[in-house]
């Protein structure tokens, strides 16, 4: 700023001393004493405002000394500050780091618990189903005046099942179990074989089974949980089980027969089929195959019974022989034989004794000729036993044939919808290939065994035969031969 003042108090004097000539001397004079006085006062202003400028200078100055100390100040709080932040970040880092392992393990072990109780629930659910189909199906109910509670609601999805629900499950399933295992007669209303509903005296056996007597009719029941009600079964048991049953009912004996299977095996008796019921199934083919059967049953008796009459002690007979035709006794040996003419080895050695004086060779042709003329009567029907025997599965075969076929009509007629539609030609196919075989079969072990008889009866008088030929050429040449 006094530069400026200074140079514009210059540039007045430079423009006072252009002026025209036309000034007079004083005037200059004047003029430079104005001159001079504006240029101390010039001075004097510039000193001054000079000291002001220094002044308020020193004051910015001693102001941005100040702000820079209060800055510096500001900034080390700011750096302790951050330092503290960052010490707090770091404890905070460390304590999220924890949190989250500890977020963790609660997870898991979240898990696993949700994963035992939902076990725990499913397992309790199965169970109030497996005690509510129990507790319906126990034939014991009938007795009771209030009906047991139920585990219905335990075993709904969206039930969850409270510790009062299990509790009164438990005593539930405890107060049948003490209930129920009591043997009890009582008369109850049943529904008897015609399906007439009738009052008779009845057996419970615990929840297992139950047993009927109405009259004279003796037999087991059994129980409808929808309808609440014993039926008797269509089909009574075994004599012995009906006598065992009217017996316990009359306190005559401790044991009785029953089914631990809760009906299982009663409904198996019931469906059960006799031999003569299951023959009865295999259609006309099976007629013949009984007729073979009976008439094979007839000439295996009636062989055994010939080969029994015509068997007997052939060693004990030949050492006679053998004794009488040493001491040359041919009468003897002769009514011995005839003794026993209805056997035939005694035959054989009856023909022998006949031809003593002919040679060797003609002696054995003769005994021969005795022994095959005694082989057809032994092997009479043998042959016609193994024909039945192997005509027996054949007609079997047959019998399956024409009840495939009629399974495969009704296939054509019906469709495969209904399996019972299906099952008289396959009843009718089994049954007969059954009935072959079981015909066949001891047919043909009978024709082997009494082959094997025949054998051997015809082994015996070969045997008789040729000692009965030594034993006489031995005694015509004396005792020499020996």
């Amino acid at each position: 700023m006094n530069k400026k003042i200074l140079l514009s108090s210059l540039l007045a004097i430079a423009f006072s001393i252009t002026t025209p000539s036309l000034l007079t001397a004083n005037d200059m004079r004047a003029v430079n004493i104005a001159a001079d006085k504006a240029k101390t006062a010039l001075i004097a202003k510039a000193a001054k405002e000079k000291s002001e400028a220094n002044r308020r200078a020193a004051q910015s100055r001693a102001l941005i000394a100040k702000n820079r100390r209060q800055l510096e100040e500001a900034v080390d709080a700011s750096k302790n500050k951050k330092a503290q932040l960052e010490q707090e970040i770091s404890a905070l880092d460390t304590l999220q780091q924890d949190l989250s392992a500890e977020e963790k393990e609660l997870t898991l072990t979240l898990t696993q618990t949700d994963q035992m109780i939902n076990e725990l629930i499913g397992v309790i659910r199965i169970n109030a189903k497996d005690i509510d189909i129990l507790l319906a199906e126990n034939q014991q109910t009938v007795l009771m005046k209030e009906s047991p509670v139920l585990a219905g609601e335990l075993a709904d999805e969206n039930n969850f099942p409270g510790m009062d629900g299990i509790s009164s499950l438990t005593n539930a399933l405890f107060q049948q179990i003490q209930q129920t295992g009591e043997v009890t007669q009582e008369d109850l209303p049943i529904i008897d074989r015609d399906g007439k509903t009738v009052t008779a005296k009845v057996l419970l056996l615990g929840p297992f089974c139950a047993a009927y007597r109405l009259d004279e009719e003796v037999g087991f029941l059994r129980y409808s949980a929808t309808g609440k009600h014993f039926y008797a079964l269509s089909k009574l048991p075994a004599k012995r089980m009906r006598r065992q049953l009217l017996q316990y009912m009359e306190g005559e004996t401790d044991s009785v027969p029953m089914d631990i299977s809760r009906g299982g095996a009663l409904q198996q008796l019931t469906y059960s089929l006799s031999l003569w019921e299951q023959i009865g199934e295999g259609g006309p083919i099976v007629w013949p195959i009984l007729a073979i059967f009976v008439i094979g049953l007839l000439i295996v008796c009636e062989r055994i019974i010939f080969l029994m009459r015509k068997h007997f002690n052939s060693d004990r007979f030949m050492q006679q022989i053998n004794e009488t035709i040493h001491h040359s006794e041919w009468n003897e040996c002769n009514n011995f034989c005839n003794r026993y003419l209805k056997k035939p080895v005694a035959r054989i050695v009856a023909a022998g004794l006949q031809c003593r004086e002919m040679e060797r060779e003609e002696m054995e042709n003769v005994l021969q000729e005795a022994i095959l003329r005694e082989i057809p009567p032994m092997e009479r029907f043998l042959s016609t036993l193994g024909m039945l025997a192997a005509i027996a599965p054949l007609l079997g075969l047959l019998g399956t044939v024409t009840g495939m076929i009629d399974t495969f009509h009704i296939i054509t007629l019906h469709g495969t919808g209904d399996p019972r539609l299906m099952s008289g030609g396959i009843s009718e196919a089994l049954v007969t290939t059954m009935l072959g075989l079981g015909v066949a079969i001891p047919l043909m072990l009978a024709q082997t065994m009494l082959n094997r008889s025949v054998e051997k009866e015809i082994g015996a008088m070969e045997e008789k035969a040729v000692a009965l030929v030594n034993i006489i050429h031995k005694n015509k040449l004396g005792p020499c031969a020996d």
